[in-house]
């Protein structure tokens, strides 16, 4: 902005040019006027080598967007759970042969004892108290767990569908307690309370093997087929479940070193719980590949819409009693 009259910024005359007639100053003045400015060019702006950042029209910088190679790894470390069970998806479609071999050796198992090995690892004791703080939805998580959704499986046997062992299998699938190892790591990457969680987890299972008989019994029926070793099932649930969670905070509170070093690298820690987790899909999609290939596209296509149904509407129900409670 000029803030004084523009003459006034000219440079003053020299003193032998002050008195001179208004022709002679004239010609005088236009003797000695400087010469014309050159002309006004645009040069292009060039980003600096090394990604510095350009410069806007008005001055301001922008963002250099970053290197694709960033941006792909950047999408890996927010999505590997999901891009590691479609993974292994996929690997097990295309050749099952190692998931095959995996299963020979139990290594579903180990797993499952890793998992839950680093579970204890990484739980803290203030986690374990926010835990108990949230008794009522623990108490409301069992519930709908062991009660409410068996309870649907009655209406979902009575669908009509061929082949007839995808209703039963969906059916029984509602009778079960919660998976042993994707919940809590699902639960981790949203962010919930992953004490609570686990703890969910480990309850449900352990209640499962009485709960689980009685629903199959009494809403899918004896013609099913269905026996559960209640014993050796036990055992299985302690050895997978209790003692490998149980080892690992008993570690994590002998040892102030494998605390920090643990606190230090969870997202190490969270990636190998997510490869440890997609090795599951992966060894039962291997095993059951033959089958798969042999159903009709259109019968598998129906089955999985009816899932997806049913886990909506049960997530619309359940959000709509907790709203209902929360208005008391």
């Amino acid at each position: 902005m000029i803030t004084h009259y523009p003459s006034l910024l000219r440079a003053p005359l020299p003193a032998g040019l002050r008195h001179l007639t208004p022709h002679a100053f004239h010609f005088t003045a236009t003797a000695y006027s400087p010469l014309p400015p050159p002309p006004f060019r645009l040069r292009p702006l060039r980003a600096a080598a090394g990604g510095g950042s350009s410069v806007a029209g008005d001055g301001g910088k922008r963002a250099t967007p970053p290197p694709l190679g960033a941006a792909v790894l950047d999408f890996v470390r927010s999505n590997f759970l999901p891009l590691a069970l479609i993974g292994g998806i996929a690997l097990a479609l295309l050749d099952p042969t190692l998931g095959c071999l995996a299963h020979k050796y139990s290594l579903s198992k180990y797993s499952t004892f890793g998992i839950f090995v680093i579970s204890g690892l990484t739980l803290r004791t203030k986690e374990v108290g926010a835990a108990l703080q949230a008794w009522p939805a623990g108490l409301f998580g069992l519930g709908s767990i062991l009660l409410f959704t068996p309870f649907l499986a009655k209406f979902i046997v009575q669908i009509q569908f061929f082949p007839r062992e995808f209703i039963t299998g969906l059916a029984m699938f509602c009778c079960m307690p919660t998976t042993l190892s994707s919940g809590v790591t699902l639960t981790q990457l949203a962010g919930g309370n992953s004490a609570l969680a686990l703890a969910m987890t480990v309850i449900s299972n352990l209640l499962g093997i009485i709960f689980v008989p009685l629903s199959l019994a009494k809403y899918i029926g004896a013609g099913a087929g269905v026996s559960l070793p209640t014993e050796k099932l036990f055992k299985s649930m302690v050895s997978t479940l209790l003692i490998p969670l149980i080892l690992g905070k008993v570690a994590r509170e002998t040892s102030k070193d494998i605390a920090e070093f643990v606190d230090g690298n969870r997202q190490g820690f969270s990636v190998i719980s997510a490869v440890l987790l997609s090795l599951v899909p992966w060894i039962q999609v291997s095993r059951s590949r033959s089958m798969l290939l042999s159903v009709q596209a259109k019968a598998f296509a129906i089955t999985v819409t009816i899932g997806v149904f049913y886990q909506g509407m049960l997530v619309l129900v359940i959000c709509r009693i907790l709203y209902a409670l929360a208005m008391l």
